[in-house]
């Protein structure tokens, strides 16, 4: 498993977090990735696809594990950057970062989950004061979700 990380730019519409880097996790077992984010204390998991929006949670931080396919996602809003990813990618965003899917393979599937206690998100399209206020408070995750060191890089 190898880690990457990328600041994501400020922004008007798409804040992103102030100080926490997104980390990308390439080469993660994620044949029963539930319960490795659940054994890590992230739950409220969920099997789908990335929205084709850019949009953000102000109240959580989220993980997306690659489980099937691959795709082009935006990360950061407008401002951001593209990421290709694939199956055995896990990628954490913290709170404020915006992602939206730019395009993707017709299977491609990601597991989502947040931190205990952060499993009742919201999902923003365009920042407030309130929200940049609300991303700058939401609490660390207790472990990072595949058991590795990104998150202890946010302390």
């Amino acid at each position: 498993m190898e880690l990457e990380t990328w600041a994501a730019p400020p922004g008007e519409t798409i804040p992103n977090h102030p100080r926490y880097e997104v980390l990308l996790y390439r080469g993660v077992d994620v044949s029963d990735v539930q319960a490795l984010f659940a054994e890590h204390g992230w739950g409220g998991s969920w099997v789908n696809g990335v929205f084709d929006y850019h949009h953000f949670h102000s109240t959580s931080h989220e993980v997306l594990a690659v489980i099937a396919g691959n795709a082009r996602l935006e990360l950061g809003g407008p401002q951001g950057d593209t990421f290709v990813v694939a199956a055995g990618d896990v990628i954490v965003l913290p709170a404020g970062t915006g992602h939206r899917r730019a395009e993707a393979s017709a299977d491609f599937r990601v597991v989502g989950a947040y931190p205990e206690g952060q499993e009742d998100y919201d999902l923003l399209r365009e920042a407030d004061e309130a929200a940049i206020a609300r991303i700058d408070a939401v609490a660390l995750p207790r472990a990072d979700p595949v058991g590795g060191e990104g998150v202890g890089r946010w302390s």
